[in-house]
């Protein structure tokens, strides 16, 4: 089997498309006709390239990124009392 070369200007032209919108790796690797695993490992690489370009957080992302963190705090309280639950229930009857 043969690995496929891609040109330098392919390659950025894919990791632009994933960094500057908010689409997927998978769905722009799709769209390319790639392998979402190589666009990733290109995104990775330019990511470490250029870690001074990173986008900007909008305040509204901040505040739902906020919002969604506090949630998952919530869910990980509840499942551990859950689990204390049927763990307990499940000694009584026995």
């Amino acid at each position: 089997m043969t690995r496929k070369k891609f040109s330098p200007e392919f390659k950025a032209e894919a990791v632009r498309a994933v960094i500057e919108s908010s689409r997927t790796v998978a769905e722009v690797a799709r769209d390319h006709g790639i392998g979402s695993e190589t666009l990733r490992n290109w995104v990775n690489a330019y990511r470490r390239d250029h870690p001074d370009e990173l986008p900007e957080i909008s305040e509204p992302e901040r505040a739902e990124l906020a919002r969604l963190r506090k949630e998952v705090r919530e869910l990980k309280a509840e499942r551990e009392f859950l689990g204390k639950a049927a763990a307990f229930f499940a000694k009584e009857f026995r």
